[in-house]
């Protein structure tokens, strides 16, 4: 094959520092397109992004050349900075350390995208402590809770 072809989905979530309710309608609101912005540059694109005050969910799409930490560095590292430069809260912004990753599927997308959509539902039924642990059972990956809250 004379060319390489992709289609790398993610389901990727993560948290503000301490679960702290730090993304304020307001702020989401010129948040999410400007982590669009982020991954756009880095020849990705933002499918979906939606959450609550303590953390986020993304269904994006990475360019091969970049690695998912790497590219979680870029949204985390330029996005807190842009929200604490402009003081766009009270006190100092700050990302968890880590985060979760999840490849999609092309036929689960739809699924994944109505899943984020519907944050504000879900989470009357479930904590994001919760959620995220259902969510790395369902994908099988390993944790150890001794550093997973940070």
């Amino acid at each position: 094959m004379g060319s390489s072809l992709t289609n790398l989905l993610y389901h990727i979530v993560f948290s503000t520092k301490m679960r702290q309710d730090s993304i304020t309608p307001n702020l989401a609101q010129d948040l999410y397109p400007y982590i669009g912005g982020i991954i756009r540059d880095e020849k990705g694109v933002l499918l979906k992004i939606g959450g609550m005050p303590n953390h986020l969910h993304l269904l994006t799409k990475f360019h091969p050349s970049i690695s998912v930490s790497t590219m979680l560095q870029h949204i985390k590292g330029s996005s807190s900075k842009w929200i604490n430069e402009g003081r766009r809260t009270l006190g100092q912004f700050a990302w968890q350390t880590g985060y979760a990753a999840f490849s999609v599927s092309e036929s689960a997308a739809n699924a994944v995208t109505r899943y984020i959509e519907t944050q504000t539902e879900h989470h009357q039924r479930q904590t994001y402590q919760e959620e995220l642990l259902a969510l790395l059972q369902k994908h099988r990956i390993p944790y150890d809770d001794r550093y997973i809250w940070e």
